[in-house]
């Protein structure tokens, strides 16, 4: 019987119980998100044998998740197959057929752009940066057909194992075991690295740890702030009663010191007004509308000081084509839901899947208590009774989108860590493997009490800087702890800068760059800290990634909206294709 136990185990263990399978590949991208399929791709076209993994059901992250207003800043700051992808969706909207509940110019109208624009889409040099969740996702089902990636879904992480500082393999909760040369962790969450023994970071850090004036607890939060006080108490002026639902206890720490606090998380919303795609809202299980009396004190409160009540203050829609939306959060209480995802980052896939519903739930319930609540102003209700969820978007989840907008959670620290410094220019990263381009940005991080009101804390808006360089440091670990792995989300940087790189664009050059220095580094047989810089940047300038602000004038030349068509694969024949190894 005993030996019996043991030969199950080891059929476990070694994949070969229940379909389960080794497979093996010059490099293991862990992650389906953007920069992971960007990743994979950029690993075929350099002739390496690839293996995608993702723990969850679908592909693209939230790319494919339903942020369709891409959020970048400088565009010009985008090469390489990040631009590639941003071609082929302006391919795809020039063509009559993608458009069915409006045409091009009037979309463009709609967007206060000019005609002009939308005849842009027809030529080789042309972007676009606004498109639906599912236009999106076929982008990516042909770079990964056209590529021939192999490509697994439901794979949740299990174990690591290695030898010394190498990982020789990953292996899943299902017994399934991936081997590689190389490993990119392409993930939001940073499991594999964080598996693999890489230090990493949760939280905010203190400002003064790296010299920092945006990181740390914020003194004062202007933005997304309750415009005029509201009791956070159960029994108003009251503290002895408890708190109202989503607030949290305490004065939210000293200014400026460090926590262990996250920026809130959401779902971003694609929802249409056009009655024939439109599905309703439906309530969230056991909704209670009392759950938003903070909500409700905040309305009757700004009717008080005589504010007019619309639907844009409690959220942000933007359009994307075919008259739907990409909503994102907007005020003080709104589609994020602040405070209650502080546990996420190190969560396991069970309390991740928990803590992702409780989200959905919330913002449902908003949504209900919006449209429903006699003490939501009639006018209100009714604008907010003309949205609901795309009838033909996320068919397979009742219109609601399967990605979480995980906007940080692990962060590496290795031997070089991105700051506000960088951001502001007045630290420079010689080691680029891609740019920057947007404002340091972060969400509240929580609702708190002070001076008998609700407030909340974290939110940071800072213009737009130039775009600065990334360093390839910052996508490695320290050599003694993983020489064969590659972070390109959750990379080496403070909090604050990580809001500024965390941008989906930047995501797919980084895993283009990850990649390719993967490819390098196999060649070559060094890890990726051994890595000649000289050698990766001539790569990734070949392959038109921007690595300086201002670009040299070449690789302007080269850049898909300046003069040179992006050819729509650059993929190796089809006999030329490495084939992977499974057994």
């Amino acid at each position: 019987m005993n030996r019996r136990l043991l030969y199950f185990s080891f059929l476990v263990l070694t994949g070969r119980l229940y379909g389960a399978t080794v497979t093996e590949a010059d490099i293991c991208v862990f992650g389906g998100n953007s920069a992971g399929i960007v990743a994979a791709v950029q690993a075929q076209r350099l002739g390496k044998t690839v293996v995608l993994v993702e723990p969850g059901t679908h592909v693209g992250g939230l790319t494919t998740g339903g942020l369709g207003a891409t959020d970048i800043g400088n565009k010009a700051a985008i090469g390489g197959l990040s631009r590639e992808f941003y071609h082929r969706i302006a391919l795809h909207y020039s063509q009559a057929a993608a458009w069915a509940q409006e045409d091009r110019n009037e979309y463009f109208t709609r967007r206060s752009s000019s005609q002009a624009q939308a005849a842009d889409l027809v030529s080789t040099n042309a972007t676009m940066w606004t498109f639906e969740p599912r236009v999106a996702a076929q982008v990516y089902h042909a770079m990964l057909t056209e590529a021939r990636i192999a490509t697994y879904l439901q794979q949740r992480l299990a174990a690591v194992e290695k030898r010394g500082a190498r990982i020789t393999e990953i292996r899943m909760e299902n017994g399934n075991v991936f081997r590689a040369s190389m490993f990119i962790d392409a993930s939001y969450e940073g499991d594999l690295m964080a598996r693999a023994g890489a230090a990493y970071r949760v939280g905010r850090e203190g400002n003064a740890q790296y010299g920092e004036t945006l990181d740390g607890i914020r003194a004062r939060t202007p933005s997304h702030q309750f415009l005029v006080p509201v009791d956070p108490y159960v029994k108003p002026g009251n503290p002895g009663s408890g708190l109202l639902p989503f607030c949290q206890s305490g004065e939210g720490g000293p200014a400026g010191e460090g926590d262990q606090r996250v920026q809130a998380y959401n779902y971003r919303l694609c929802f249409t007004t056009v009655a024939e795609n439109r599905l309703s809202v439906a309530p969230p299980p056991n909704y209670n509308p009392a759950d938003y009396e903070l909500l409700a004190r905040y309305l009757e409160a700004l009717a008080k000081a005589g504010q007019t009540l619309k639907l844009s203050a409690f959220w942000n829609p933007i359009w994307l084509p075919n008259r739907k939306t990409d909503i994102n959060n907007n005020g003080p209480f709104s589609t994020d839901f602040i405070g209650m995802n502080w546990a996420y980052p190190e969560a396991d896939y069970s309390t991740r899947s928990r803590i992702a519903k409780e989200h959905e739930n919330y913002t449902r319930g908003l949504l209900t208590f919006l449209a429903t609540s006699p003490r939501v102003p009639e006018t209100l209700r009714e604008e907010m009774r003309r949205w609901g969820p795309c009838q033909d978007e996320f068919a397979d989840n009742g219109g609601w989108s399967p990605q979480i907008y995980v906007r940080e959670a692990r962060r590496m620290v290795s031997d070089y860590v991105m700051t506000e410094n960088n951001c502001r220019g007045t630290a420079l990263a010689e080691d680029s493997i891609g740019l920057a381009a947007y404002n340091m940005d972060s969400h509240n991080c929580q609702r708190i009490v002070k001076d008998g009101h609700a407030e909340n804390e974290g939110d940071v808006q800072v213009p737009p800087m130039k775009p600065y360089p990334i360093s390839y440091r910052a996508i490695v670990p320290k050599a003694t702890e993983c020489a064969n792995l590659l972070v390109p989300v959750c990379l080496s940087a403070t909090h604050i800068a990580y809001g500024s790189i965390r941008m989906e664009p930047v995501f797919m050059v980084l895993g283009q760059s990850a990649a390719t220095a993967a490819a390098l580094a196999i060649d070559r047989r060094v890890g990726v800290q051994q890595l000649d810089y000289a050698a990766l940047r001539a790569r990734l300038l070949a392959e038109r990634q921007v690595l300086d602000w201002p670009p040299a004038r070449r690789a302007l030349a080269t850049n898909a909206e300046v003069s040179e068509p992006i050819a729509s694969s650059g993929s190796l024949p089809q006999a030329d294709r490495p084939q992977l190894r499974a057994r």
